[in-house]
C-alpha cells in the first residue's frame, strides 16, 4: 500500500516592510514587484474566509534564531517548505540550515516542535546547525532506542532516546541532533521514516558510524518577545483559532483540534513510533482525519492511498491505526 505526502510551492510576498527589526529593507526592482504580486494570497485569504465579518487579516508571525538573534517576520507561506525559506531569507542564511522550529520556547523541547498548525500568538524560534561529530556505535541489542522525526524540510533529527537504551548511554548523542550519514551513506535529505529504516537494518554484533549535527546553542540571552507594529494593533489572535499549513492548496485559518481529535492523534503517534521508530504528528493528524467514518480497516486502507503515497504501512499497523481512530472519536 504505497503512502506519502506531497508538497507544492507558493510566490513570495510582496510586501516591502522590514523582514529583520531595525533594518532597512532590500532594494527592489520593477521586475521584482511584478514577480511577486499577489504572493502571500494562500495566507491571507484563509484568514479572510475564517473572518469575513472583521474584513482581511494580514497574519505577520514574528520569529529569532534559538541561539540569539534580533527579531524577524515572516508571512505569505503556505507549507512548512515555504515557512523555512521565509525564515531563511529574514536571517540571510540557507533554508538547510535550519533543523527545526519550537514554538515559544528557544529550548530544544521536543514537546514544542512546530508542526503544521501555528498559533496566531506563536513566536517561532529557529534552531539552525552548529558542531559536527563522529560517533561509533556497536550494536549490541536490536534496538538502539532511538525515535526519528523530521522537520517536513530534508532534515531528520533525533526526537527522543528511551531511557536505559544502548543509544542512551553514549552521552555525546543528544536529542535534536540531526543525523546526516550513516556508515558512510548520506542521509541528509531523506524522511524520518527512511532514516529509521537504514537504522533497524544495521545487523547486531556489528560497529557502525553516525556522522550528526547538533543544534548550535548560546548561552547569550535571548533577545525580549517583540509585539510592535501591526502585530499587534491587529489583534489577530481569537483563541483556539490556528493557521493550519497545507501539503496542498492555500494555508488557512480554524479551528484547533477536538479534546477528542486530539487524543486520537496522540495515540496514531504512538503507534508510528511502536511500529515504525518514528514521530510524526502531521502524519498522525493526516491519517485521523482519513479514519474518520471509515467501517472497516479496508475502507481505512483505501482513503490512506488516496491521502498519501510513498509509506509502506503493514496490515497490522492499518488495523491497529484503524482501531484506535475509532476508539478514541466514539469516546
Amino acid at each position: 500500500m504505497p503512502l506519502g505526502l506531497r508538497r507544492k510551492k507558493k510566490g513570495k510576498s510582496k510586501e516591502t516592510s522590514t523582514l529583520v527589526d531595525g533594518e532597512a529593507p532590500p532594494a527592489r526592482g520593477r521586475g521584482d514587484d511584478e514577480a511577486e504580486a499577489g504572493a502571500g494570497a494562500g495566507v491571507r485569504a484563509g484568514a479572510v474566509g475564517a473572518a469575513a465579518s472583521r474584513g482581511p487579516v494580514r497574519l505577520v508571525f514574528h520569529t529569532q534564531l534559538a541561539h540569539g538573534s534580533p527579531t524577524g517576520r515572516v508571512e505569505g507561506f503556505g507549507s512548512v517548505k515555504e515557512l523555512y525559506a521565509k525564515i531563511a531569507e529574514a536571517f540571510r542564511i540557507a533554508p538547510a540550515e535550519i533543523m527545526f522550529c519550537t514554538l515559544n520556547t528557544h529550548k530544544i523541547d521536543m514537546n514544542k516542535l512546530l508542526g503544521v498548525q501555528i498559533g496566531l500568538e506563536d513566536f517561532i524560534f529557529a534552531h539552525v546547525k552548529g558542531i559536527k561529530k563522529e560517533v561509533e556505535v556497536f550494536k549490541s541489542e536490536d534496538s538502539l532506542g532511538l525515535t526519528i522525526t523530521d522537520n517536513g524540510n530534508g532534515c531528520a533529527f533525533i526526537k527522543r532516546i528511551k531511557a536505559g537504551s544502548l543509544i542512551d548511554q553514549i552521552k555525546v548523542i543528544c536529542v535534536g541532533d540531526h543525523i546526516e550519514s550513516i556508515n558512510g551513506k548520506n542521509v541528509a535529505g531523506y524522511r524520518h521514516y527512511e532514516v529509521a529504516k537504514n537504522l533497524k537494518e544495521l545487523k547486531k554484533g556489528q560497529t557502525f558510524t553516525l556522522k550528526l549535527i547538533e543544534p548550535m546553542k548560546s548561552f547569550e540571552i535571548i533577545e525580549p518577545r517583540s509585539k510592535s507594529g501591526n502585530f499587534a494593533e491587529e489583534k489577530i489572535c481569537r483563541g483556539r483559532e490556528t493557521l493550519r499549513l497545507r501539503a496542498k492548496g492555500s494555508a488557512t485559518v480554524e479551528e484547533m483540534l477536538s479534546d477528542v481529535e486530539e487524543k486520537a492523534t496522540k495515540k496514531v503517534d504512538d503507534l508510528l513510533e511502536m511500529y515504525m521508530g518514528i514521530r510524526d504528528l502531521e502524519l498522525a493528524a493526516t491519517m485521523v482525519e482519513a479514519g474518520k467514518g471509515k467501517n472497516n480497516p479496508d475502507e481505512f486502507a483505501v482513503a490512506l492511498d488516496e491521502a498519501l503515497g510513498d509509506f509502506a504501512f503493514p496490515d497490522e499497523f492499518v488495523f491497529d491505526v484503524w482501531g484506535a481512530i475509532g476508539d478514541n472519536l466514539k469516546e
